[in-house]
């Protein structure tokens, strides 16, 4: 596929948090972690950004869940103070465009009132209603097959039968609190709630509505529903929003909005997109087959091609995505960088008798210093990363993650250096099937995310996988960065083409040969570890 180039005019900046000559995009990034805001121009560049904290609620029956209205009072509060702070900024803002987490459920009413908490990504509780509505006489991982072929055959894909998408949610809502179902006016994705709250717009985009599992995706320029497979799921038509393309102008920003945050009433709300599209956008991977490896809470890998495609066996697809007529490979794994937050919170600096102190130093900070005084293999010491689950090569939610081969002589710090190889191990775990589906190797990774601000990480990850690492500079803005890009295309700002050019890297990792043997035996020891692990998780959970 090949766009026309477009010359991006030269930028005019003082400094990170005062004008520019150049048109912003006020940005969005909303993780789980948090509210995430950013003043980034049509070139890429940020000049300023806020972030407020979010609540993960995690119920006692295994739910995960966060409040629509505190990602509300979040953003007020981070894009207050940062148009505060950037004044001179403002007037040069044409749009508002957000990027979210994915696979989030939020029920709202007529006047867009949220009926309860989201239903987030992690969220399992709906599997086993999920299994129930797809069960049929030949059953391929408790759906039956002639639902699974009509699903792969539409849409690219199929519901994830451990329950963490909307597919389940829905489900969940409509089996077990019913009185909310009959209220629901619609169900949004996060995405869809946030463009909600911006316009008074109920809409999703081509990527939001991707996991509801109710789009005939066979036309990535054309998404729309279709009726089998909204009867095949159980959930009421009426109930679906509109959909429209991530680059789609879908109103102008709220008066109420824009007044509360000094924007003109003019500024107009791009669709966006969900995290992995964004930030596929944002790591500068918009070219076919090339490959993004974005670390955070959770963590994927993703790439365009020109073509749908589904692995069942390693749970990939080619789904909908900004860019048109492509679709978005998309792997997905459970935990990376949360398995981190585990670490600090729940051992490190958990809040028991036996840790007093109210200050918590940079912890992952701290954390890639550690690492970086261990050798290669962790002195031994082994950890598998499925804190909660795993999503691919394999879809299962029993598995748990686990600490191998712990001597007297082992340290914390040698822990802590398996945890960046585990995570690296299950990443490199992905990486065969995702080569076999893209039908070449890969030898160069863009890497972004909070996780690729680790020089040290950047390294391991290159020496597990055996090839190219390219940090991309400023990791942790490529969701808000891929957001303002996709607003710049919808507004005739830029093209999508011209993003290769406009990405800008920190540095380049090339694998260290005195590394590989060692951590190709220990990968295929990671890889032992499930074959003789899985039977016991699934007894344990």
């Amino acid at each position: 596929m090949v766009f026309p180039l477009k010359t991006v005019e030269p930028v005019f900046i003082y400094n990170r948090h005062t004008m520019t000559n150049e048109k912003l995009i006020l940005a969005i990034d909303l993780g789980t972690s948090g509210m995430k805001v950013a003043l980034i121009t049509v070139s890429g560049k940020v000049l300023g950004w806020e972030n407020e904290s979010v609540r993960l609620i995690i119920t006692p029956d295994g739910g995960a869940e966060q409040s629509p209205d505190e990602w509300w009072a979040a953003f007020l509060s981070a894009a207050g103070r940062l148009i505060k702070k950037n004044q001179d900024a403002g007037p040069n803002v044409i749009a508002v465009c957000a990027s979210t987490q994915g696979e989030g459920t939020v029920a709202v009413d007529k006047e867009g009132n949220a009926l309860g908490n989201a239903i987030l990504w992690m969220d399992m509780r709906g599997a086993p209603y999920l299994r129930k509505q797809l069960n049929g006489w030949i059953n391929i991982d408790g759906a039956g097959i002639s639902n699974v072929l009509r699903f792969v055959r539409l849409t690219g894909g199929m519901p994830s039968m451990t329950g963490k998408d909307p597919a389940a949610h829905m489900l969940f809502i409509r089996d077990t609190i019913p009185d909310v179902y009959a209220r629901t006016y619609k169900f949004l994705n996060v995405l869809d709630y946030i463009n909600l709250r911006l316009t008074g717009e109920f809409v999703a985009s081509f990527d939001s509505i991707v996991t509801s599992w109710v789009t005939d995706n066979r036309n990535p320029d054309d998404i729309r529903y279709d009726d089998s497979l909204i009867r095949t799921l159980g959930i009421d038509k009426e109930k679906l929003p509109d959909v429209v393309a991530c680059t789609k102008v879908i109103g102008n920003v709220r008066s109420d909005v824009a007044s509360a945050l000094g924007l003109s009433s003019n500024v107009k709300v791009v669709a966006g997109a969900i995290d992995n599209t964004a930030a596929a956008i944002g790591a500068g991977a918009v070219e076919d087959y090339a490959l993004h490896l974005y670390i955070g809470t959770s963590s994927w890998m993703t790439a365009h091609v020109p073509f749908k495609k589904t692995d069942i066996a390693s749970s990939l697809a080619s789904i909908p995505c900004a860019v048109p007529e492509r679709y978005l490979l998309t792997a997905l794994q459970a935990t990376a960088g949360g398995n981190l937050t585990f670490l600090r919170d729940n051992i490190i600096y958990h809040k028991d008798e036996l840790l007093q102190e109210a200050d918590v130093p940079d912890i992952f900070k701290v954390l890639d210093q550690i690492a970086d005084r261990v050798p290669a293999g962790a002195n031994g010491v082994m950890y598998t990363p499925w804190i909660w689950g795993e999503r691919a090569p394999v879809d299962d939610k029993t598995l748990r993650a686990g600490l191998y081969n712990l001597s007297l002589n082992n340290t914390r710090e040698d822990i802590i250096r398996a945890f960046l190889e585990g995570i690296a191990f299950n990443t490199c775990w992905l990486l065969s099937p995702v080569e076999k589906f893209l039908g070449r190797k890969v030898n160069s990774i863009n890497i972004v995310g909070g996780g690729a601000q680790s020089d040290v990480w950047c390294q391991i990850f290159a020496d597990v996988m055996n090839v190219e690492i390219k940090q991309v500079a400023d990791p942790i803005y490529a969701n808000a960065r891929g957001a303002a890009w996709i607003a710049a295309v919808g507004l005739g700002e830029i093209r999508f083409n011209d993003i290769p050019q406009l990405v800008q890297y920190k540095r380049v990792y090339q694998p260290q040969s005195q590394n590989r043997a060692l951590y190709d035996e220990k990968f295929d020891i990671f890889k032992q570890i499930y074959k003789q692990m899985k039977g016991i998780y699934r007894r344990l959970n």
